[in-house]
């Protein structure tokens, strides 16, 4: 092995999941952020890590209302999600530019989004301050699944794809 700048060593990780998580502000406003930065964080009970940057406004709405869904974007998602990704909450009502249909979440406020893999309805529990982001642990309270399997993943450079 050779060393490298980290930057060159982070491009490695691809390919990387994605997730799409939706947060439901007090004031009612729902926002969907793509996210590749989430993992499973626990088994007992099951829990989902997810990392916002600080200045975002799901980082806001989430810190307010301690709780988000996390859903598994399908291929039929996937121009929505390159648009979240490229919008910032603050400035734009990102559900009036795309084509995401809301579901009704069962324990949670935040909805969950028709034609994802699966949806994680989640309670934050605790959370961890990193320097421009904070990670997010999310108590897994509620799960839902669709016959999609066509599951998209991150390749780098906003190229979203299904692997075969």
């Amino acid at each position: 092995m050779k060393q490298v700048d980290v930057e060159e060593a982070m491009s490695k990780r691809y390919p990387e999941i994605v997730v799409l998580v939706t947060q439901k502000s007090k004031d009612g406003k729902v926002n969907i952020t793509p996210l590749g930065w989430a993992m499973p964080a626990n088994s007992k009970p099951r829990c989902w890590a997810i990392s916002i940057a600080k200045k975002h406004y799901s980082n806001k709405v989430i810190n307010e209302t301690k709780e988000f869904c996390l859903c598994l974007p399908s291929l039929k998602q996937k121009e929505d999600t390159l648009y979240c990704g490229g919008v910032s909450g603050w400035d734009v009502d990102k559900l009036g530019k795309c084509s995401f249909e809301l579901l009704p979440a069962t324990r949670i406020k935040s909805p969950l989004l028709k034609n994802s893999i699966a949806c994680f309805e989640c309670k934050v529990i605790g959370k961890f301050d990193a320097p421009d982001h904070t990670v997010f642990i999310g108590e897994v309270v509620a799960a839902h699944v669709s016959d999609r399997k066509d599951k998209l993943y991150n390749l780098g450079n906003h190229n979203l794809q299904v692997l075969k």
